[in-house]
């Protein structure tokens, strides 16, 4: 992350939970109830759970949108409970579901509105929509004068994101801040959401229903049952390998070494390097590179290196002097913090097996393909075949420790 143009880069702050607890007038039961909970600085946690069972009620807590009838709430060893809500919310980021960005205001003057709030001076503003634009991977130039209408929902998004980090808040809540997007979108969000935190380290507290997009966000997840009372509070494999009761068991669902694949990202299996061309080179020069390549395809990059077709021997041959109609379009691309999910998806929607990689601006990287994939969901389905065998083992040996007991029980009472 570049850095701030007056002072350093804020990291996460730890927040804690005592007691937290809602009750609404009329109601026989509180909505939350007694919550505690230690979330570390720098951490992304996910609360998941059924609707209604008090998860958005416990984020909203966090910043005093909803005050707390009972309970403490810490950020950074403060205590916050007692001090100025609206004070608060400045030094908390807060994003929801559809950006709720404000139709009358630009892109600028709506990532602008805290610092503006809390007086910091026009060029220090300026200069933080800039960077923030770029962090989220907007273009500044294209976008700062935009209003929300003129964008994508995958665009109003990353505002949304870039809005809520302007004031450069150690904690940052999120209210199922992708539910709204539709499903490639939301993946690419994701992706953005990670690699942003690679770079920020904020304390992030995350909202969903999908226990999908909780294994591939959360360094930690807590599956809350009503009044969000905690099933289990642990590491995303920690759950999916031995879910706390059946309650857990039925957010993990069938297929457990599959949801494993969200623990792997792209980065961290090998990718392939492919033969490129750009949509300004020659025609013929881009038949002698394909046909020295040994390949037979090759992938055209458009004017800004992003990926644009893949061409084989014969489009080359139809093509007659343009590119215009030649070639397959590249549909679906995956960047290095995707899941293993996420580019086994884009593979079995490519028929030639394979999905391309795309850094931070939709450049391209590489290509990862369904061999690679395939590999590592063997391995995956050998360590649970493993851990199932070690597992059994052990019950095993319980079970015979536990019957030589008894029978030395036995033993001994016969003899006397």
């Amino acid at each position: 992350m570049s850095e701030h143009t007056t002072d350093e880069a804020q990291h996460g702050a730890a927040i804690e939970l005592e007691n937290l607890t809602k009750l609404y007038p009329g109601s026989a039961q509180p909505a939350v109830d007694d919550v505690n909970m230690e979330i570390k600085a720098g951490e992304v946690v996910i609360f998941v759970g059924p609707s209604g069972c008090g998860k958005s009620t416990t984020l909203k807590m966090i910043n005093r949108l909803i005050e707390p009838t009972g309970g403490r709430i810490r950020i950074g060893g403060e205590d916050v409970t007692d001090i100025d809500p609206v004070k608060l919310r400045r030094k908390v980021g807060y994003a929801i579901q559809s950006a709720g960005l404000f139709p009358h205001m630009t892109v600028a003057q709506n990532i602008a509105l805290v610092p503006k709030m809390i007086g910091w001076s026009k060029t220090r503003i300026t200069a933080r929509v800039e960077e923030l634009l770029d962090l989220v991977g907007l273009d500044p130039g294209e976008f700062r004068g935009r209003y929300p209408r003129q964008l994508s929902g995958g665009q109003q998004q990353r505002v949304g994101v870039a809005r809520a980090l302007a004031a450069d808040p150690p904690v940052l809540l999120m209210d199922e801040p992708f539910g709204a997007v539709d499903p490639i979108t939301r993946d690419h969000l994701q992706d953005e959401l990670i690699r942003l935190q690679h770079e920020l380290h904020k304390t992030i507290v995350f909202v969903t229903h999908d226990f999908d997009e909780a294994i591939k966000l959360g360094d930690r997840i807590a599956v809350l049952r009503e009044q969000s009372h905690i099933a289990q509070f642990d590491t995303p494999e920690a759950i999916l390998t031995n879910p706390a009761d059946d309650f857990v068991s039925g957010f993990v669902g069938a297929g457990a070494a599959l949801k494993r694949l969200n623990l792997t990202r792209v980065r961290d299996v090998e990718i392939t390097d492919y033969p490129t061309v750009t949509v300004d080179d020659p025609l013929q020069e881009i038949f002698n590179r394909l046909r020295s390549s040994g390949t037979n395809e090759i992938l055209l990059l458009d004017k800004r290196g992003r990926p644009y077709k893949w061409l084989r021997r014969g489009d080359l041959m139809r093509a007659r002097g343009s590119l215009a109609r030649a070639g397959t379009l590249v549909h679906d691309t995956v960047t290095r913090d995707a899941t293993l999910r996420d580019a086994l998806e884009a593979v079995l929607t490519d028929n030639a097996g394979r999905a391309v990689v795309t850094g931070r601006r939709g450049e391209y990287t590489g290509v990862v393909d369904m061999e690679t994939l395939m590999n590592s969901v063997h391995e995956l389905l050998e360590a649970d075949r493993l851990e199932a065998l070690e597992a059994q083992h052990e019950l095993e040996g319980a079970r015979a420790e536990r019957t030589h007991a008894e029978q030395e029980g036995e033993g001994g009472g016969r003899k006397a």
